[in-house]
């Protein structure tokens, strides 16, 4: 990270006297009144026109206030900086398993389960700066949206290109188990010392080969914990329908399997939640957050580059030039 900044940023304040120091010869002339030469006949000197040296005269003194003006800068010492991160330890690899089945359109979620649980997973994301993240979604079938990654700004654009199944023309259905596979499957290889799922479903395992509890076992042997969320209150609320004439609302009775849910996270040594709206789910999330800790030390080494020979230089040149050209081309007569 480049920036530029001051060791003795007070020093610009001098900044203020240089106009001063500029106006003053002119004000102190203006209290001494004209200075003249009597002469017998001044129309010969008024036919003669003004030369460009007397246009530029009066900006040559103007050449040591600038020049002024760079050392005040200078003094200050102008320092270009740049950060390092060094990072030592490692992060948690998680893998987020998030149904996309018909249900999760309900609307007793603001505006629907799914785009409050986007919105929550983003924010987890966002807070998990050193781990590897992957994303699988799951209705019928379960399919890999992101792998395991550091590159969290391409997570949340696939993230935010999640939608219902219906919408996204794909087979309703809800496949923990398979869903819960396919993140497990992610992080199987992984080296990590920490390892969790969390599955976020709002359903009844009614699709797939897979049994979840099946999958939970093999999971803990393979050290992988899964935390697993049900998301919905419970009673009737309306759900979208994608139809073949257009899209309608029904009213639908909620359906979670808590029990299974329950006993995944028992397996795995982690924990069942439910929410029942979007700040549950947001506690949920700091919880699990807090819980799972990276275990990594951040330590940030800043190099300066001293700037303010690149403002004594040209300082210097206009001091120089101030000098010669008032005593030569731009000199006046006592």
């Amino acid at each position: 990270m480049n920036g530029l900044s001051f060791a003795s940023p007070w020093l610009l304040v001098l900044l203020l006297a240089v106009p001063v120091l500029a106006l003053l010869p002119r004000w102190w002339k203006s209290q001494m009144g004209p200075v003249g030469m009597r002469y017998g006949d001044t129309r010969l000197a008024s036919s003669i026109g003004r030369s460009w040296k007397l246009h530029v005269m009066p900006f040559v003194p103007g050449l040591r206030f600038l020049g002024l003006a760079l050392v005040i800068i200078a003094v200050a010492r102008p320092q270009s900086g740049e950060a390092r991160e060094v990072i030592r330890g490692e992060g948690v690899d998680i893998a987020i398993a998030l149904d996309i089945s018909g249900s999760m359109g309900t609307q007793d979620f603001a505006p629907h389960r799914l785009d409050a649980a986007k919105q929550i997973i983003a924010e987890f994301v966002e807070e998990r700066k050193y781990d590897r993240i992957g994303l699988v979604v799951f209705s019928r079938e379960a399919f890999v949206q992101s792998p395991p990654t550091l590159d969290h700004r391409v997570l949340l654009r696939l993230l935010e290109d999640v939608d219902l199944a219906d919408r996204l023309r794909i087979q309703d259905g809800t496949a923990i188990g398979s869903g819960m596979a396919t993140a497990a499957n992610m992080l199987k290889d992984s080296t990590a010392k920490t390892k969790l799922v969390t599955l976020i479903t709002d359903g009844v395992n009614n699709a797939g080969d897979i049994d979840p509890v099946t999958v939970a076992t093999a999971a803990e042997a393979l050290d992988i914990k899964v935390y697993t969320i049900g998301v919905g209150r419970r009673g009737r609320f309306p759900v979208p329908q994608l139809g073949p004439f257009g899209s309608g609302v029904t009213m639908q009775e909620s359906a979670l399997d808590e029990e299974t849910l329950q006993e995944i996270a028992a397996i795995t040594n982690a924990k069942f939640y439910r929410a029942t709206d979007k700040d549950g789910l947001r506690d949920i999330y700091d919880e699990i957050n807090a819980l799972e800790k990276s275990e990594v030390e951040v330590k940030v080494f800043t190099s300066f580059d001293e700037l303010a020979v690149w403002l004594l230089i040209p300082a210097l040149i206009l001091f120089l030039s101030e000098l010669v050209l008032s005593q030569t081309l731009f000199r006046k007569i006592p």
